[in-house]
């Protein structure tokens, strides 16, 4: 078995032509294509959510895929929208959420939502990165945390982006050997501070070298492992982060259709 560091050096050397192999598989071209033959039929969120193939595809290629099941607060996600700064997107502490509402921003732009790139070929490549991720997570979960950190750690701006993330801060405890207290934020921010310059994570070259190390670090800790715990919990956010209790009891009762 390949090293994580080999394995991330092959994917991430060639990234367009390692994702241009996974976009090829028979499996992502056939949901590809009919996500980009349907897309633009949609005018509503109704519409959106009632087909399957297209919601769960859109839910995946923003990371949200764990969370498809939640029709009812996905609804409310769309319907409100992220032009209110008070929406209930706008309220989560996950910013997935808001991505997705502005990603499809039924409530600003109504039946034109569909139309921008972004909602169209962007939600493809969005797809293909995903599954490019977790196919290098079933060889090797730590090939899989480099891949995400290297989308997603240039537009981290604040070490407080870094701890916001599971996956992101997995990452760096590796990398430099360190524990994070959950409990303290502003502790675990400071010894970040101490162990990393937030501006390399957007200079290429710097970043390649911090996530070399990753790599190897992740080798010494578990070699040539496709297990390290349940990695796969790192990428998904609890329902419940950041909302009223109450507020989530109501949503989960909801009886709406398409879900």
């Amino acid at each position: 078995m390949l090293t994580a560091s080999i394995s991330y050096q092959f994917i991430a050397r060639d990234i367009d032509a390692s994702l241009k192999r996974t976009a090829e598989q028979p499996l992502v071209a056939r949901e590809s294509e009919y996500y980009l033959s349907k897309i633009g039929d949609i005018d509503t969120i109704d519409q959106f959510l009632a087909d399957d193939r297209i919601y769960s595809y859109a839910m995946r290629a923003m990371g949200l895929e764990d969370m498809t099941y939640a029709k009812a607060f996905m609804r409310k996600v769309l319907t409100e929208g992220v032009t209110d700064k008070d929406s209930f997107a706008n309220k989560l502490a996950d910013k997935r959420y808001r991505d997705f509402a502005k990603r499809f921003d039924f409530n600003q732009f109504g039946k034109t939502a569909t139309t921008f790139t972004s909602a169209r070929q962007g939600t493809v490549d969005d797809y293909v990165r995903q599954v490019l991720e977790e196919d290098a997570g079933n060889d090797n979960e730590g090939v899989r945390l480099a891949l995400y950190f290297s989308r997603k750690a240039p537009s981290v701006t604040s070490e407080y982006g870094l701890l916001a993330d599971p996956a992101l801060m997995k990452v760096v405890e590796t990398m430099f050997s360190i524990s994070l207290d959950t409990g303290n934020i502003d502790k675990n921010a400071e010894t970040i501070k101490k162990n990393l310059d937030i501006a390399d994570l957007r200079d290429p070259e710097k970043l390649e070298k911090l996530l070399l190390r990753f790599t190897s670090m992740w080798e010494l800790n578990q070699p040539s492992s496709t297990s390290f715990g349940d990695i796969g919990m790192l990428f998904s956010q609890p329902l419940e982060a950041g909302i009223n209790m109450d507020l989530l009891s109501s949503i989960q009762g909801l009886k709406l259709n398409g879900g």
